[in-house]
C-alpha cells in the first residue's frame, strides 16, 4: 500500500459503518425515498472516512517523534520517514475540505446529497481537536470521547438522514463503544507494560484490575441493553417480529471472543483489525448481520 494511503488508515474506515445502522433498523428499504436515504447515508460514510483520515494524519503529525519510540507505531509512514511533513499536511487539508464539502452538500452535483445535520461532522472535528489538545490525557474521559465519536456516526446515519433513532439502540451503541475503548486501553497496557506511561500519558492512571472492571461493566451493559431492545414492545411493533432476540447469542459470543483475543491472543487494541483478522469475530458478525436482515425483511 502506498505510504500516503496507509497514512489515511483505510482499514479504520470500517468504524464509519455505524452510519448505516439507521438504514437497517429504520426499515429504509420500505420507504418511498429509500434510494435517497441510502445516498445520504453513503455520503455521510464517505465524509466520515475523509474527516477521520484527516484526524489520523493530524495526530500522526503531532505525535511522530513519540511514535518513533513505540514498538508498533514506529512503522507509521510519518514516524518511519516514508512520508514527509509537507505531503502529510496537504493530504490532511484535502481530506478535511472534501469531507466538510460532502457534509454541507457542496458536492451534491455529483449525486451525493448533504446531511440534514451537518453540525454532527463539525462536532466530530471539534471533539477530536480537544482530544488531541489534551483531553486524551484525562482518565476515563478519554474513552468517553472515543465513544462519542462513534455515537456521532450513529446519529449521522439516523438524525442526519431523517430517521428517528431508538433510545435503546443509542444506549447499546454507547455501551459497545465504551467496551471497545476500555479494551483498547487494556491492550495497550498489555503491549507496553512498564513503559506504557511513556507512550500514552493517560495509561499511568489506569491499572489492569481497574480496566477489567470497566470492561466487564460495559460488556454486561451492552448485552443487557441490546437484549432489552430486541424484546421491547416498540421494537416488536416496528419490525413486526418478536424473534430479534435470536441474535443476542451472536452479540454475547462476539464480546466473549473479543475478550479472549484481548487476554490470550495479544489482540483487542484495534477493533477494525480484529474483525478482519479473526475468523470467529468475522463469522459471528456475518451471522448476526444475516439474521438481522432476514428477520427485519
Amino acid at each position: 500500500m502506498h505510504p500516503l494511503i496507509r497514512l489515511m488508515r483505510p482499514h479504520q474506515w470500517v468504524k464509519n459503518g455505524f452510519v448505516f445502522v439507521g438504514l437497517l433498523f429504520g426499515h429504509a428499504w420500505e420507504q418511498g425515498e429509500g434510494t435517497e436515504l441510502f445516498l445520504q447515508a453513503l455520503s455521510a460514510f464517505i465524509a466520515f472516512c475523509l474527516l477521520s483520515s484527516a484526524v489520523y494524519v493530524g495526530n500522526d503529525l503531532v505525535d511522530r517523534e513519540q511514535d518513533r519510540l513505540h514498538p508498533e507505531k514506529c512503522k507509521r509512514p510519518l514516524a518511519n520517514g516514508s512520508v514527509g511533513v509537507r505531503a502529510a499536511v496537504i493530504l490532511a487539508v484535502v481530506c478535511l475540505v472534501l469531507g466538510l464539502g460532502l457534509a454541507w452538500g457542496l458536492l451534491a452535483p455529483l449525486g451525493l446529497p448533504a446531511s440534514e445535520a451537518p453540525w454532527l461532522f463539525v462536532a466530530y472535528l471539534v471533539m477530536n481537536v480537544g482530544y488531541s489538545a489534551g483531553l486524551k490525557h484525562v482518565v476515563v474521559l478519554d474513552v468517553f470521547i472515543i465513544a462519542a465519536g462513534f455515537m456521532l456516526r450513529l446519529l449521522a446515519g439516523t438524525l442526519g438522514i431523517g430517521i428517528l433513532p431508538s433510545h435503546w439502540l443509542l444506549l447499546c451503541g454507547l455501551m459497545l463503544t465504551l467496551f471497545l475503548g476500555f479494551a483498547k486501553r487494556r491492550a495497550e497496557l498489555n503491549a507496553l507494560q512498564e513503559e506504557s506511561g511513556q507512550h500514552r500519558r493517560v495509561l499511568e492512571h489506569y491499572t489492569p484490575a481497574m480496566l477489567d472492571q470497566f470492561i466487564t461493566l460495559a460488556a454486561g451493559a451492552t448485552v443487557i441493553s441490546y437484549s432489552l431492545y430486541t424484546v421491547s414492545e416498540d421494537t416488536i411493533a416496528t419490525h413486526g417480529t418478536p424473534w430479534l432476540i435470536a441474535t443476542v447469542p451472536c452479540v454475547a459470543y462476539g464480546l466473549l471472543r473479543y475478550l479472549y483475543r484481548l487476554h490470550n491472543a495479544g489482540g483487542g487494541g484495534d477493533p477494525a483489525r480484529e474483525l478482519f483478522t479473526d475468523p470467529h469475530l468475522l463469522g459471528v458478525f456475518s451471522l448476526w448481520l444475516t439474521l438481522v436482515i432476514w428477520l427485519l425483511a
